[in-house]
């Protein structure tokens, strides 16, 4: 896997992405409320890795002061090993990806945020040459537009997970990175927040990728990516793909019947350009590539995706999947939205129909089921 600005492939945990069908809070929790296994816990083993890593620490130029104020109240978070290990958001398909990803609320309050902010993202094209609406899909799958930004404690993030192992070489080197964000003063230890991986703010820049990329545009002397006012994280972004290579003035690609692209098997094909690949560059992930650039399109005024998607593998197409979770809430099991994205919460529902009704208990979509809610 490319380990670039992103962590991750396909990311609905860290893209800020989440179905209504899903269960549970946003990847973020809240800063007041985080869930209990992403606050810390006593590990005796854990302290004595942090005690050997502050000496590497302060052989690559971090003071002692800055790592008394970076593990001031941080500790062993337990929950972000959970998630490090059951990444299960990689079995999205296609189909499922672009509902989440241009959604019609992610639609809706991305066209706002655009409009709130057209005269900054106007500016930044005209500086870097990136299409405006490309950042402001790239920020609408980030951090939902500014609204999922992270509340995990980054330095407790990064170093359970270097201590852990698994990538502890990698997640070393955003702790490092961490620490020297704190050195150069971009934000206080006790403001540097992000999801249970370590990506900051807005637009969700891993540590590493914020040292060599995160500008100051507004000119207060902060690399400022995490507070309300999202013009320096949207700047970063610009400047990261400008970087890698964008083109002033392409386009990202289209659904085309004569693309070389086919994400999923029966589904559209795409053709792309140069710039679809500096856009994975941001995520090596053809959906979320083709999700930035379908959202961005749908920003921009242009309607859905008119293509065909097979069923699925259990028989059923995105309108017989709407109208099962329709019918379902109808009958009164909710399933806590209809966007054709079977999840947890319509799976639970599924299941409390079928017990309902005496039949086995299995919470799987079928034709069947959907014929019995008719």
């Amino acid at each position: 896997m490319q380990m670039n600005r992103r962590i991750f492939g396909l990311g609905l945990i860290g893209l800020g992405l989440s179905a209504c069908s899903r269960s549970g809070p946003g990847p973020s929790g809240t800063a007041t409320g985080l869930p209990a296994n992403l606050r810390p816990v006593p590990n005796g083993a854990y302290d004595n890795w942090v005690a050997a890593f502050q000496g590497r620490a302060a052989a690559q130029g971090i003071s002692r002061s800055t790592l008394v104020a970076a593990f001031r109240g941080t500790g062993y978070l337990p929950g972000v090993v959970t998630r490090d290990r059951n990444q299960t958001e990689f079995t999205r398909s296609l189909e499922d990806y672009l509902s989440i990803a241009a959604s019609d609320e992610r639609v809706r309050k991305g066209r706002a945020a655009f409009d709130r902010h057209r005269g900054t993202l106007n500016a930044l094209e005209e500086r870097y040459g990136v299409d405006a609406r490309i950042l402001c899909a790239i920020w609408g799958l980030e951090s939902f537009y500014g609204e999922r930004r992270g509340q995990v404690p980054v330095i407790s993030a990064t170093s359970t997970l270097a201590f852990d192992g698994r990538r502890g070489r990698f997640f070393e080197q955003q702790l490092i990175a961490a620490l020297k964000i704190l050195k150069n003063g971009d934000i206080p230890a006790a403001q540097m927040t992000g999801s249970w991986a370590g990506a900051m703010g807005h637009t969700q820049f891993i540590p590493t990728s914020y040292l060599q990329f995160a500008v100051d545009y507004t000119g207060d002397g902060r690399r400022d990516i995490w507070s309300d006012d999202p013009t320096d994280a949207l700047a970063s972004a610009a400047a990261y793909l400008q970087r890698n290579g964008w083109t002033r003035g392409l386009g990202w690609g289209s659904a085309s019947p004569n693309g070389s692209l086919q994400p999923q098997p029966g589904g559209p094909r795409f053709a792309t350009t140069s710039n679809f690949r500096v856009i994975k560059r941001y995520n090596n992930s053809d959906a979320y590539a083709i999700g930035v650039g379908h959202l961005a399109d749908r920003i921009g005024g242009a309607g859905p995706l008119r293509a065909r998607f097979p069923p699925d593998a259990n028989g059923l197409t995105k309108a017989d999947r709407v109208a099962l979770q329709t019918r379902l809430t109808e009958r009164g099991f909710d399933t806590q939205g209809v966007d054709g994205v079977i999840g947890p919460n319509t799976e639970t529902a599924i299941r409390a129909y079928q017990s309902s009704r005496g039949l086995p208990v299995t919470g799987t979509p079928s034709q069947a089921l959907l014929q019995s809610l008719r």
